[in-house]
């Protein structure tokens, strides 16, 4: 009697004890053996409170098979409710965020640390899901994305994942908004063109209206863009300060000092805000700007040349000062 009396102590002990460590996700991947799930428990949540999970999983029949997924240990979490939940796979969804992106490479690394696919089958998800979906070019696939908080399992395959956002994508873009695209001659794509330069020419949300209508005053004249993002994402260095002409000599469809119309695609992946500051844009006269000598990181406007000579001029002469270069 005592030794039963014993083993079922032993066994309650074993059952409820709880994992006293911070919130931890642990995952295990496909094809992993009954010993590499220990390792990986025991990795993340230290080998005592592991082996009692690993135990518990053992008696209740657990199969390596039906692991296979991502399960995030809050503190207090019970080992046998650990151990139920990865004996039937129960995962923990992850939250997969993400702004301030500019390229489509930095999407993919940061969807491929996120989840369990890598970053190269995201890229080949996107040619697979986006250029069904009518994407014309792999330049265009940063227009498929908006930032904003999604949810997945870990072990979503990553043409699911893609076309998840894809699908967020295409639900801002309800017949309403197409419409006030079609109205100012844009693609759905082209709007978020224009909205990626905004994004970069100014970090003042309130200017980019007006910075995106600039540019399609451009367009509609027929100027070039001259915009010194795209110069920036051409040379691929987003650091710089002052554009010089060996940065515009640079051969790219990304030079609008060079090419007339818009690049090819955008230069970051914009946000749904920008989005809808393109489409409602205050209409204005506006061709020029250049960035206040203040360094305040907003703008100074002109409609005709001679105004915007004088606004760089001063401009200059402040990098002068500061002796940027």
């Amino acid at each position: 009697m005592a030794a039963a009396a014993g083993t079922v102590g032993w066994g309650l002990w074993t059952a409820t004890a709880a994992y006293g460590g911070a919130a931890t996700r642990v995952n295990i991947p496909a094809g992993a053996t009954e010993s590499a799930i220990a390792d990986s428990l025991s990795a993340r949540l230290g080998s005592a409170y592991a082996s009692k999970v690993m135990r518990i999983w053992s008696l209740a029949g657990g199969q390596p098979r039906t692991a296979h997924g991502s399960y995030l240990v809050e503190p207090g979490t019970k080992a046998m409710d650990l151990a139920r939940r990865v004996r039937n796979g129960r995962q923990t969804p992850v939250r997969f965020t993400f702004n301030n992106i500019r390229t489509l490479r930095q999407l993919a690394e940061r969807a491929g640390e996120a989840m369990e696919f890598s970053a190269d089958d995201f890229m080949a998800a996107c040619d697979s899901v986006l250029s069904a979906r009518g994407y014309r070019s792999v330049a265009e696939y940063p227009a498929a994305f908006i930032p904003d908080s999604y949810e997945f399992y870990w072990t979503a395959p990553a043409v699911q994942f893609v076309g998840k956002l894809a699908d967020a994508r295409d639900r801002f873009w309800s017949d309403e908004r197409r419409a006030a695209a079609a109205r100012l001659g844009l693609r759905p794509v082209e709007v978020a063109t224009i909205a990626s330069i905004a994004e970069e020419e100014t970090a003042d949300r309130d200017e980019r209206p007006t910075v995106a209508r600039l540019y399609m005053n451009r367009l509609q004249r027929g100027m070039k863009l001259q915009a010194d993002p795209t110069v920036k994402f051409a040379v691929g260095d987003f650091s710089l300060r002052r554009i010089t002409g060996r940065h515009l000599a640079v051969s790219s469809a990304y030079n609008t000092y060079q090419h007339e119309g818009l690049p090819p695609g955008p230069i970051r992946i914009a946000d749904a805000a920008t989005l809808r500051a393109v489409l409602s844009a205050p209409a204005h006269d506006y061709l020029y700007m250049c960035a206040k000598e203040d360094f305040s990181g907003r703008h100074n406007f002109a409609v005709d040349g001679a105004t915007h000579m004088a606004n760089a001029r001063r401009y200059r002469a402040a990098l002068d000062r500061r002796g940027i270069k």
